[in-house]
């Protein structure tokens, strides 16, 4: 029997295709998206860029917020986007546009 060949080095993932606008940075501290909506945070700007699936992208002041995750709420024909900061569970209409 021959001994097996060693397996190849993993490549390096590659970040996320930006689909928010330009100036705020390839880089999210955070992002993520469920049934078609999607956001992506960006902590030193304090902004949050969001696509609740309708393929128009928002962008939010977070002020003090430091996003962790975003929740999805779906029911009765509406989608309600709740985030989720060290202060607790915050609407997404709570945060002013930016």
């Amino acid at each position: 029997m021959t001994p097996m060949k060693p397996m190849a080095p993993m490549k390096p993932m590659s970040p996320p295709k930006r689909w928010w606008p330009e100036n705020l940075g390839d880089s999210p501290n955070s992002s993520g998206g469920q049934n078609g909506a999607r956001y992506a945070f960006f902590g030193d700007k304090k902004r949050l860029a969001v696509d609740v699936g309708d393929g128009k992208v928002k962008v939010y002041d977070t002020g003090d917020h430091q996003i962790t995750g975003v929740q999805q709420q779906q029911g009765g024909g509406k989608r309600d986007v709740v985030l989720m900061s060290q202060h607790g569970n915050v609407a997404l209409d709570e945060l002013k546009p930016a």
